[in-house]
């Protein structure tokens, strides 16, 4: 399956954009008649026929529709302190959406050593990666201080997770979930969260809960918590 990325596919026909088009046409070298798949990033899949391989603006015509392709009985919203280093957080959005999310909240803490991201590249990152994967959801990704974001928390329906290092009053986060519950997680920065944040989360009905022995770097403790959510909370 050949999947391109089109946010607007409610008419019959559609034109690929430029870059999608050149892929489409001179890399893959699909040809008037060939299949392909769309989606919107909303959940629709569409079957599509080429009818017009221009390398760049390839027309394509829609034969047929699937709503909710792939959609789950939950959600995933992780919520993370950028990393210092750019590049570790692309690689954690890359593999997050791959594994299977619904939306990433980058978040600005007090032991925040960057503050402010990119969200039109993690959000290309992102649409490559659901084409990869051939999902049909794009994850909303955003930026928010820790004090916005747990005054939105505040209404989530589900179960609520703030992983930390420090105390014992930890429980291990298998433990904690259960089949097709929404599920939101929060991974503090490399200076882990404040005391402050911890007793904020607290406050807001999250549950501590420890990734295991071993210190992981946030990326890594990031992916291992959707990784987790997604065979222990969905696949059970």
């Amino acid at each position: 399956m050949q999947l391109f990325y089109a946010e607007n596919i409610e008419s019959d026909y559609y034109t690929l954009p430029e870059e999608e088009s050149k892929h489409c046409v001179r890399v893959l070298r699909l040809a008037e008649g060939d299949s392909l798949y769309l989606t919107d990033g909303r959940g629709t899949l569409a079957q599509a026929r080429i009818v017009d391989p221009h390398p760049k603006r390839c027309e394509v015509f829609i034969e047929q529709r699937t709503p909710a392709y792939g959609h789950r009985p939950y959600q995933l919203h992780l919520a993370v302190a950028p990393t210092k280093n750019n590049a570790r957080m692309e690689w954690l959005i890359e593999k997050a959406v791959e594994i299977g999310i619904d939306r990433i909240t980058l978040l600005v803490c007090q032991h925040s050593e960057r503050t402010t991201v990119n969200i039109d590249r993690l959000e290309k990152i992102a649409i490559s990666a659901m084409k990869q994967s051939l999902k049909a959801y794009l994850p909303l990704i955003e930026t928010l201080s820790f004090n916005d974001f747990m005054q939105q928390a505040a209404t989530f329906e589900g179960l609520r997770f703030i992983a930390h290092c420090e105390g014992n009053q930890r429980t291990p986060i298998q433990s904690l979930l259960t089949p097709q519950q929404h599920v939101m997680i929060l991974i503090g920065p490399e200076g882990d969260f404040s005391e402050q944040e911890v007793q904020q989360a607290l406050s807001q009905g999250f549950a501590a809960v420890t990734l295991g022995d071993s210190r992981l770097r946030t990326e890594t403790a990031a992916l291992y918590t959707v990784v987790a959510a997604n065979l222990l909370s969905c696949h059970n």
